[in-house]
C-alpha cells in the first residue's frame, strides 16, 4: 500500500494519519477536508467558544511533521474502487479512511436559523448572545442544553422548545431526563415541553400548535445526519452512516470509515452502533488504521460522552438500551450529586449517567467493559462505590 487518503479533516481523520505514521506507514498519505481550517476539535465549540474563553480549537498535531499532503477547501463527490472523486479533480489511492462525519439539521422556514457544527457557527453565534437578547433554542437536548446554559450565562432571555416529554429524552429516556427539568428554571431558562416547532420565522417561531415564541435569535439543535451523501450510488454500503463491521471495514475493500459516519457492529452489545461523541472519533481510528494495514483488530468499546450544563458535569458509559431496569444512586429533587444505572436481566451493567459523580462514571465504565453482575440493593446506595457492588 502506497498512498492512504483520509475524507474529512476533523478529529477523527487527523488520528487516523497519526495512527498510520505511529504503525510504520512510510507511504503518501492525502488529507481531504471540505473546510478552509486546519483540522480542530468540535466539543469546545458549545462549552469554551460559545462562552468566550477561546476563539480556537485547533487540534494540537503536526501534520508537517507527519508528512501529509493537506488538501483544505476540497470536497469529496464520489467513489469507486482505488478513485475518490472531490471537486478538484479525481484522486488515486490504495486505502482510503472515511471520516465526513455530520451534518446539523435544519427546520423549515425562512428565518435564520443558528447551527453549532463549525468555528464560523460558534462564533457567528457568540456574537448574537448579548445581554437581553431574545433567544429561542429548537431541542433539548446535549448541544441545545449546552446552548442555553450559554446563552442564560450571557444575560440573554433564553427559551428552549423540546418536542420530547423531557429534556434528553431521546439520548436518556424520559423518565431520567425529566431529572433534568428543574436545571432550566434555576437557570432562568423557560422550557416548553411537548412543544413541535412548525416554522423558523424572521421574528421567530411558529409552533405546530399556532403558539409564537418571538426571539431575535433561534438556534437549531435537533440533531445531526451522517454526511455521506456523496457515497450514493457506490459500492459503500448505507444505513444510517456507514456500514462497517467490527473491524471497522465496508463493503468496498480497502476502505475504512471512523467517527460520526460510521455505524459499526458491537460484539459487546450484539447491536449497531453509531456514536457521535468525540470519544469515538479519538479512538475509533487506530483500530481503523490496524485494519487497514491488514492486522486483525476489533473495535467494541463501552460508548462515552460528556456536557457541562447548568453548572452540572454530566457524564455517560454504556448503552442504555441494553439495560432492563434502572437504579438511581441519590434523589435527584434533593441531591447535588446524582447518578443512574441501567442493569441487564442478569444483573449486569449496561450504562451509567452520573451528574457531578465522576468516580460513578470511571469505575461504571470499567464495570461494563468487564461484564461482571452486580447486587442491585447495593448499587442503589449511593454510598457505596459501584466497585464495590461487584458480587463475587
Amino acid at each position: 500500500m502506497d498512498h492512504v487518503v483520509v475524507v474529512g479533516a476533523g478529529l477523527a481523520g487527523v488520528r487516523s494519519i497519526e495512527a498510520l505514521r505511529a504503525r510504520g506507514f512510510t507511504g503518501r498519505i492525502t488529507l481531504i477536508g471540505e473546510e478552509h481550517h486546519r483540522p480542530y476539535d468540535r466539543p469546545p465549540l458549545s462549552k469554551a467558544v460559545l462562552l468566550g474563553g477561546t476563539d480556537s480549537t485547533v487540534v494540537d498535531s503536526d501534520l508537517d511533521a507527519l508528512n501529509v499532503r493537506l488538501c483544505l477547501g476540497t470536497a469529496a463527490k464520489g467513489l469507486r474502487d482505488g478513485v475518490l472523486e472531490t471537486t478538484e479533480g479525481e484522486l488515486e489511492y490504495d486505502g482510503l479512511v472515511i471520516a465526513t462525519g455530520a451534518a446539523p439539521i435544519r427546520l423549515r422556514g425562512e428565518g435564520r436559523q443558528h447551527v453549532l457544527r463549525t468555528i464560523e457557527d460558534a462564533l457567528a453565534l457568540r456574537e448574537r448572545l448579548v445581554p437581553g437578547a431574545r433567544v429561542a433554542v429548537i431541542g433539548a437536548g446535549w448541544i441545545g442544553a449546552e446552548v442555553a446554559t450559554a446563552a442564560a450565562r450571557a444575560g440573554c432571555a433564553v427559551t428552549v422548545v423540546e418536542a420530547g416529554e423531557s429534556p434528553l429524552a431521546v439520548a436518556l429516556g424520559p423518565a431520567v431526563g425529566s431529572h433534568t427539568i428543574g436545571w432550566y428554571a434555576r437557570a432562568g431558562v423557560e422550557l416548553r415541553l411537548g412543544a413541535m416547532v412548525g416554522t423558523v420565522d424572521a421574528d421567530g417561531l411558529t409552533l405546530m400548535s399556532g403558539a409564537r415564541v418571538p426571539a431575535d435569535v433561534v438556534v437549531t439543535g435537533v440533531g445531526v445526519r451522517p454526511a455521506v451523501d456523496w457515497l450514493k450510488g457506490s459500492a459503500v454500503r448505507l444505513d444510517d452512516g456507514v456500514v462497517v463491521d467490527e473491524h471497522l471495514r465496508t463493503s468496498l475493500p480497502n476502505v475504512v470509515a471512523v467517527g460520526d459516519c460510521a455505524n459499526w457492529w458491537s460484539r459487546r452489545f450484539a447491536t449497531r452502533l453509531r456514536v457521535e461523541h468525540w470519544d469515538t472519533a479519538l479512538q475509533a481510528p487506530d483500530t481503523a488504521v490496524a485494519t487497514l494495514l491488514g492486522e486483525d483488530a476489533v473495535y467494541d468499546p463501552v460508548p462515552y460522552f460528556w456536557s457541562e450544563q447548568f453548572g452540572h458535569m454530566v457524564q455517560f458509559a454504556g448503552h442504555r438500551e441494553a439495560g432492563d431496569r434502572v437504579l438511581l444512586r441519590g434523589d435527584p429533587h434533593r441531591d447535588a450529586k446524582w447518578a443512574v444505572c441501567w442493569l441487564t436481566a442478569e444483573d449486569r451493567l449496561a450504562a451509567v449517567l452520573t451528574v457531578d459523580r465522576p468516580r460513578d462514571v470511571v469505575q461504571g465504565r470499567r464495570i461494563v467493559e468487564g461484564g461482571q453482575r452486580l447486587d442491585p440493593r447495593r448499587v442503589a446506595d449511593p454510598a457505596v462505590p459501584l466497585r464495590d457492588c461487584i458480587m463475587t
